[in-house]
């Protein structure tokens, strides 16, 4: 994937959009192409939301589908302004090398929902900055300049959860496995105020969190730490997508019949886990009997 410095769901809506136009006027990439003398190339980056796309590109291609002035033109407008925004993390150099974290961060900022499982970590949008530190230093080997970077950028997108810009907070749906809150993270100091800070947080209509107990029967995609990133909008055209993370980087999931999938998975999931007032009875237990 290009590096990627701006919004992805914009990019992503249109993409779906062109497509769909170009197959209800019965035409095929060349055909398109040639009749607005732009390359074949050029057009099925612009339907499978690789780079940019350009507003004189958009404005061509809705009075070539002749739907000027339709409420439909008017969401690719739209979207295409929305797509020219330079994302904050391309201040972050760290997060536009390998393995894709600069497209989960992109996913992640205008989603309006993320519904996430986590093992051995706890989830990365609530975990606390000395939680994070020890993760990047010691499991992760980073340099200074590196650990100093991802802190900062995990920081900034804890804080989608309170407010965003032109956006409502970002909605978090999170289930953790028992193991992540046995797992020492850095010492025994940082898991005890880790651990304080899920057990003693104040009610917030943004955050649900779970927790999958050792007694759970195991369910699918249990094995795996994932991101399934839920749009309003841009969702009624299929483009929820789920983010799986590897060790070589995240693999990206958009084909809408393993998407759906994945949706069913972590509703049994959190079907599966303990309750949230249950999973945070569990918290404070382990926190008392591993970490006092």
């Amino acid at each position: 994937m290009d590096k990627v410095t701006g919004p992805l769901a914009p990019r992503r809506a249109i993409a779906a959009v062109l497509k769909q136009l170009r197959e209800e006027a019965g035409k095929n990439l060349q055909d398109v192409a040639s009749d607005l003398l732009i390359s074949k190339s050029k057009l099925s980056r612009l339907e499978n939301a690789q780079g940019r796309p350009l507003p004189r590109d958009i404005r061509d291609l809705i009075r070539y589908y002749a739907i000027d002035g339709s409420a439909l033109a008017n969401r690719l407008q739209r979207w295409v302004k929305d797509a020219q925004r330079p994302g904050w993390w391309t201040d972050f150099d760290v997060l536009l090398g390998a393995g894709g974290l600069d497209a989960h961060v992109a996913y992640e900022a205008d989603a309006t929902i993320e519904r996430t499982y986590t093992l051995p970590f706890l989830p990365a949008l609530l975990q606390t900055k000395e939680y994070a530190t020890a993760i990047f230093r010691d499991m992760e080997h980073r340099s200074d300049e590196e650990l100093e970077q991802l802190v900062e950028v995990r920081l900034r997108r804890q804080a989608a959860l309170r407010s965003r810009e032109g956006l409502p907070p970002l909605q978090l749906v999170a289930v953790t496995h028992e193991s992540t809150l046995r797992q020492t993270i850095g010492s025994r100091a940082i898991m005890r105020a880790q651990l304080d800070a899920l057990a003693e947080r104040p009610p917030d209509p943004q955050v649900r969190l779970y927790v999958l107990p050792f007694s759970a029967t195991p369910v699918f995609s249990m094995t795996c730490m994932y991101a399934y990133f839920d749009y309003d909008e841009a969702g009624s055209l299929g483009q929820d997508v789920v983010h799986i993370e590897t060790h070589a980087g995240f693999l990206n999931i958009e084909d809408s019949e393993q998407v759906a999938r994945y949706r069913s998975a972590h509703e049994a999931l959190v079907r599966a886990s303990l309750s949230e007032d249950d999973s945070r009875a569990l918290i404070r237990s382990i926190r008392e009997e591993h970490y006092d």
